[in-house]
């Protein structure tokens, strides 16, 4: 029998390994221009719904980076009580695979690469897509993803104003303190909508309604915003796109009629977001294949739904510093 040892990486392994800002940024672009180039295969996600939609759910994400040479699933649990029991909200698990042969490379605790994958494509959004004079970020939510959003927006933007919000106070008090410690500068913690939101710059929605509500009004955004959001449950108005100059996605495959769930999935289902109206994938813009913004007066949105490819991106330079250092188990598969 041919042995066949896996590499491990627990979520230990991951705090130590620390990516810097940079590297996560790299990785994920990475993804997203071999997205552009047509060197990926990116599987819309399935979702399992064990018990109801409200309670939680999986998404099963499935992609392939060429450049990399790697293969990649991930699971990830989507249940939105979780903090009651100490848990965070989101948990999951990537395995990589040999595209050429289906031997299995690796196994690693993926709920901090969910995070920070995240929050880099957010960045990378607003790297093609925002003024680059922008100076006010407002973000609403404080899951797992909203700590790498911010982090690493203000990582390209160093922000004169971080507004953030979020539904429990207890929570966004938190996150504040947090971000304030990391960041190293003052934090607005707003207890509504609004005032977190209005007139800011770059304007980030990643909330956990339990159902489709209407928070995020249309009349707080400001000619020439950047609009990203992307909770699983819409909470913005239905003519929010009748504003935009420019509507970009990470892929269409996922964004398109007929999937489950998303921010803008009733604004699909209507047309008013469409093939047609759709100005190109971030990849596209990253790649160099089609413009980002033009001009500073473009109102412009931006809806991910998230990228299996870009999982896979910072799954393989986990385990690549990782062996570079030293650092993770090798399981023996067989």
């Amino acid at each position: 029998m041919t042995e066949i040892w896996v590499d491990y990486l627990n979520a230990l392994d991951i705090a130590e390994l620390a990516l810097t800002d940079d590297e996560i940024l790299a990785a994920v672009e990475s993804a997203l221009i071999a997205q552009g180039n047509k060197q990926t295969v990116i599987e819309p996600r399935v979702h399992l719904v064990p018990e109801s939609s409200d309670k939680g759910h999986f998404n099963v994400l499935r992609g392939y980076v060429k450049s990399l040479g790697v293969a990649g699933v991930k699971v990830v649990g989507d249940f939105v009580d979780n903090y009651k029991v100490g848990l965070p909200s989101e948990l999951a698990i990537l395995n990589l695979f040999s595209p050429e042969t289906g031997v299995p490379l690796a196994i690693i605790d993926a709920t901090a690469i969910t995070d920070m994958r995240t929050g880099a494509v957010t960045a990378l959004g607003a790297k093609h897509l925002a003024r680059k004079d922008s100076k006010i970020l407002g973000h609403v939510g404080s899951r797992g993803t909203s700590y790498w959003n911010v982090r690493l927006l203000n990582h390209l933007y160093d922000f004169d104003e971080i507004r953030i919000h979020s539904r429990r106070p207890e929570s966004r008090n938190a996150f504040g303190e947090r971000l304030e410690k990391d960041l190293g500068k003052k934090i607005i913690v707003t207890d509504n909508w609004q005032d977190c939101l209005e007139g800011a710059d770059i304007l980030i929605e990643a909330t956990r309604l339990p159902e489709p509500t209407p928070m995020f009004k249309t009349e707080w955004i400001k000619k020439g915003a950047l609009v990203i959001p992307y909770g699983t449950m819409s909470a913005v108005e239905f003519d929010l796109t009748d504003i935009m100059d420019k509507m970009l996605v990470d892929d269409w495959g996922q964004c398109g009629p007929g999937r489950p769930y998303g921010s803008l999935r009733a604004h699909v289902d209507a047309g008013k977001l469409s093939e047609e109206t759709l100005h190109a994938e971030l990849g596209e813009v990253a790649a160099g294949l089609k413009p980002g913004r033009e001009n500073d007066d473009e109102t412009i949105l931006f809806w991910h739904r998230g990228l299996s490819s870009t999982d896979v991106a910072l799954g393989a330079a986990l385990v690549a510093k990782a062996k570079a250092n030293n650092i993770g188990q090798k399981i023996r598969f067989r």
